[in-house]
């Protein structure tokens, strides 16, 4: 008798992350079929292209990385990817952080090093 409870207690956070994965696949396929479905109507990526994916290191520039990796897999057209960032040179950034990801994906990358507090101490005085 007292395993039953145990047992219903196991069960649901399986179910519960059975659905994350599910919904999480489902937003992933929704956002790929969207940027696609722009780029096509917009001729925005064409056969042979370089692709500049600028990476400041944030959720978003990451995530517009994957959603074109995806794509460049099933493209009808054959395009290349380069990551691109620019070290604004602040202290204490972890600058092995940048090629990690990238690297990881196959999808060379490209620091360009800017010390813009100097810039804006130039522009500001």
């Amino acid at each position: 008798m007292k395993l039953q409870p145990i047992l219903k207690r196991q069960l649901v956070p399986l179910r519960d992350l059975r659905k994350d994965a599910y919904e999480e696949a489902k937003l992933a396929k929704r956002i790929r079929r969207q940027v696609g479905e722009a780029i096509r109507d917009f001729a925005m990526i064409a056969e042979g292209d370089r692709v500049m994916v600028c990476l400041s290191g944030g959720k978003d520039s990451h995530g517009m990385l994957d959603v074109l990796l995806s794509l460049q897999e099933k493209a009808p057209v054959r395009f290349e990817l380069v990551a691109v960032n620019l070290d604004q040179k602040q202290p204490g950034f972890p600058a092995h952080v940048r090629p990690e990801y990238p690297g990881a994906c196959g999808v060379p990358l490209r620091i360009l090093g800017l010390c813009t507090s100097s810039v804006l101490k130039a522009v500001i005085a």
